[in-house]
């Protein structure tokens, strides 16, 4: 297809913004007529004419949070020092951002009987929201099991929305786990330290074959790649996708 050819990204608004754990940020926007995704999937935004930027441009990566069901296209984001970063806290609800996509090929095949075991860190969780809601909304048969690390309750985004699912789905099974609770002010009754091979192994007694997706921070999806492949898992039964920062 000729440069010429190529249909314009499609203009969508932002409808809302809200905190969703401590300096953690979702995003909602109108979805553009026509625009249909994959859970699991990603998209480009574009700022347009921000008043601030740097040297990386106007444009981020983000994965769609919101299941394909859903009217409206949620991301969401760890706030850092940046000035991507800073225009996003600040962005007025109305205001347009160019969407690019969707792409990406970590997406959850509803008709494969082997499990799903999804491993996420942090604000890697995004893909895998996508992937568990559109499974409980289209009933979908296929055992799912998210394992889902994090350093303490606060910094977990939608963890009472994942929690409240299992009692929707009974063929998802979420197992949450904190790493840093000493520094909580929460309590927590739930599993404590890195997600490893013991931890996967006490949930996963009766998962046949199961198929592996891994997203989070580089060097957290770096580790559990490792300990998977040590673990003797096929590379072909692995799915990853890293979240850096910017």
């Amino acid at each position: 297809m000729s440069a010429a050819a190529v249909a314009p990204s499609p203009l969508s608004k932002l409808l809302s913004r809200q905190e969703v754990a401590e300096r953690t940020l979702a995003l909602r926007f109108e979805r553009p007529s026509h625009w249909s995704f994959q859970a699991g999937q990603y998209l480009d935004m574009t700022l347009i004419d921000p008043k601030q930027t740097d040297g990386e441009g106007n444009t981020r990566t983000f994965s769609i949070a919101s299941s394909p069901h859903e009217a409206s296209l949620m991301i969401a984001t760890r706030l850092r020092d940046s000035a991507f970063k800073r225009t996003l806290q600040s962005l007025r609800v109305g205001t347009s951002v160019h969407l690019t996509g969707p792409a990406g090929d970590l997406t959850l095949d509803g008709a494969s009987p082997r499990p799903a075991v999804l491993l996420a860190g942090g604000i890697g969780i995004t893909p895998f929201r996508s992937m568990v809601l559109r499974a409980a909304e289209e009933e979908l048969p296929r055992r799912i099991f998210l394992f889902y690390s994090n350093r303490r309750p606060e910094d977990a985004p939608f963890l009472e929305e994942l929690q409240a699912l299992e009692r929707e789905n009974p063929n998802y099974k979420l197992i949450a786990t904190m790493t840093g609770m000493a520094k909580s002010q929460r309590r927590w009754n739930g599993e404590t330290g890195k997600i490893d091979r013991a931890m996967l192994s006490r949930y996963l007694r009766n998962a046949v074959a199961p198929l592996y997706y891994v997203a989070g921070p580089p060097q957290m999806v770096q580790a559990l790649h490792t300990m998977l492949s040590q673990a003797g898992i096929r590379e072909d039964d692995i799915r990853a996708e890293e979240f850096a920062g910017y």
